[in-house]
């Protein structure tokens, strides 16, 4: 909570240009407009759109018991980077008065959800082994699928998907944000009151249903959960990966694998790393900035190859 707190007071301050305090306490332009409208509320994005991944991450990895899992694993942020390409390939700016590309990446969560529930349920019973390889097959052919649209696209279009399939932390108006942080912290307060049932369900299924956890409901809201978290989080910012992976081990690893701790500390801890990657690619190449998708590929590459050989 500290590093969350203190990522939240100090990061907005750190940009390509200096901000002079003096002019800010008398609200004098641009240095409060900077700070107000553009570094804060990217910030306060980054805070929350990296705990929902590292939440997401933390909730996929309960569920199917492996600490490789991420929401990628289930084809969630591939279905919803699916819908946004389809959307930037026709050219569409907007649709029911929200910027298109929102509609898209939540359009494209929406049919992946559907599809890998109703593929993977069997007699009204879910289980992590299905949901995995439902949703392994599912976000091979999303990937093809975007593979296909991006070389189809025009050039200005095909460099825009580029740009969007890299990930990147932008400021946005307050409505649309205010909205994303409500209902990511709603969601996030939903998987963390069940954490106990997550512990059982961690050491297996039968398990947890013998301790009298209903669980291909728990399957179900948590599939749910993350679907929304991980696909709100991907229309606001592209699909950004590894924070999924990085936090949830890291915290597992070096405090504790109870859910109870694990996942509020992920999600406080995956947002302070998202903001900082934000803002350490602001001010790496400024006034040019580095997307905080490439930063953190650059530091979750290496930690992924390291995790495998850790683990094997």
């Amino acid at each position: 909570m500290l590093v969350f707190i203190a990522a939240m007071l100090l990061l907005p301050w750190f940009g390509p240009g200096r901000l002079d305090v003096d002019r800010i306490l008398h609200r004098q332009a641009p240095d409060f407009g900077i700070l107000v409208q553009l570094r804060i509320s990217r910030t306060l994005l980054a805070l929350f759109a990296g705990g929902a991944l590292s939440l997401g991450g933390s909730l996929f990895q309960a569920m199917l018991r492996d600490a490789l899992a991420t929401p990628y694993t289930l084809g969630v942020s591939t279905g919803s980077a699916l819908g946004a390409v389809a959307v930037l390939a026709a050219g569409w700016q907007s649709l029911l008065g929200m910027p298109a590309i929102w509609i898209g990446s939540l359009a494209g969560a929406s049919v992946v959800l559907f599809l890998v529930i109703g593929s993977s349920a069997e007699k009204r019973q879910l289980s992590a082994f299905s949901l995995l390889l439902t949703g392994i097959a599912v976000n091979s052919v999303c990937s093809a699928l975007i593979v296909l649209l991006h070389s189809l696209a025009g050039v200005s279009r095909s460099f825009s998907i580029s740009r969007w399939l890299i990930g990147s932390v932008d400021s946005t108006s307050y409505p649309p944000l205010l909205a994303f942080m409500a209902v990511v912290s709603a969601l996030a307060c939903s998987v963390i009151s069940q954490a106990k049932s997550w512990n059982l369900l961690a050491v297996g299924e039968q398990w947890a249903a013998t301790r009298g956890v209903k669980v291909s409901r728990l399957m179900l809201t948590g599939y749910l959960c993350g679907s929304i978290l991980t696909a709100a989080t991907i229309a606001l910012t592209g699909p950004i990966g590894f924070i999924g992976l990085i936090i949830p081990h890291l915290v597992r690893s070096r405090v504790t694998s109870d859910h109870r701790v694990l996942m509020p500390c992920a999600f406080l801890l995956g947002g302070a790393l998202l903001a900082s990657c934000d803002s350490l690619g602001r001010v790496l190449l400024a006034p040019a900035e580095i997307p905080a998708g490439a930063i953190m590929a650059v530091l979750g590459g290496p930690y992924l190859v390291w995790l495998v050989r850790h683990r094997v």
